[in-house]
């Protein structure tokens, strides 16, 4: 007697390539209407958070080392401008608000559950004035950048005066850096720098001299900035260290230098052999 194993049913799947077109068509629909779905709850949820009270921002945190401005004087200029609670609060928009901020340079704002908001400020510090309008207060700031606010906010009655083309600011700065450890070793100041529309630069200073320095890379005009200031104070002594009036660095050679009544055309290299006349 034979004995048979009986035969095993086995099940396949049937790939979804395999189903009928409307049985496809009909579960892409049931898919798209399920995200659907989902898509108009989450709308419906963030609907009904945006009229709950308990998300209203109940708190604004100001950080940073606020010297020009107030916590009252900032909550008064940005939050009329603000809107939204913790989940619909545009933070770009916000950023913006706070940035126009007289004297703020930089805002970040962020959101701490569930209604608190805390906003770092960062403010311009000035270093120069800045040659605009008539009626415009502009000033330089420690990047280089140009802004606006009132000048009688500042303290510092001795800030120098920066002038040139539009978006020369910085290199204005860059240059005053460099250029005012070099007069200070001459003890004077300088009260005033500007770059022309030609690329020429011109520099005040506070005994009154104004000084040429030409055109040129900035490496270019330092070293005949160096040369004249290491040069000078020997032609000053030949006519019995008159005041300077004005110098003109833009020769070749040397430069020419005005004294009180005299004008004087010296080699930087051989001072000693400069000459003056009345």
């Amino acid at each position: 007697m034979l004995l048979r194993q009986p035969a095993t049913a086995t099940a396949t799947a049937t790939p979804a390539s395999a189903l009928p077109v409307d049985v496809r068509l009909m579960n892409a629909i049931a898919a798209i209407v399920f995200t659907l779905a989902l898509v108009a709850l989450a709308a419906a949820g963030l609907a009904w958070a945006a009229r709950r009270p308990q998300f209203q921002f109940a708190d604004v945190r100001l950080e940073g080392d606020l010297q020009r401005n107030s916590v009252t004087t900032v909550r008064a200029n940005a939050m009329p401008h603000i809107a939204g609670n913790f989940f619909t609060m545009d933070l770009a928009r916000t950023r913006a608000a706070f940035e126009q901020v007289p004297w703020v340079r930089h805002a970040v704002v962020r959101r701490v559950w569930p209604n608190q908001l805390i906003v770092a400020l960062e403010e311009h510090q000035p270093v120069a004035l800045w040659e605009g309008d008539e009626n415009s207060d502009k000033m330089v700031n420690s990047h280089g950048e140009v802004f606006e606010a009132n000048v009688g906010d500042v303290e510092d009655d001795s800030l120098p005066q920066f002038g040139g083309p539009d978006g020369t600011s910085a290199q204005v700065l860059a240059m005053y850096r460099r250029l005012q450890p070099m007069f200070a070793t001459m003890d004077v100041e300088i009260t005033a720098l500007r770059l022309s529309g030609r690329g020429s630069w011109h520099v005040d200073l506070d005994d009154g001299a104004a000084v040429e320095l030409g055109r040129g890379t900035q490496d270019e005009v330092a070293e005949r900035t160096q040369r004249f200031i290491r040069t000078v104070p020997q032609v000053l002594h030949k006519f019995n260290n008159a005041p300077l009036e004005s110098a003109d660095l833009r020769h070749a050679e040397g430069y020419a230098v005005k004294l009180k009544g005299l004008s004087v055309n010296a080699d930087a290299k051989q001072p000693q052999q400069a000459s003056g006349k009345q």
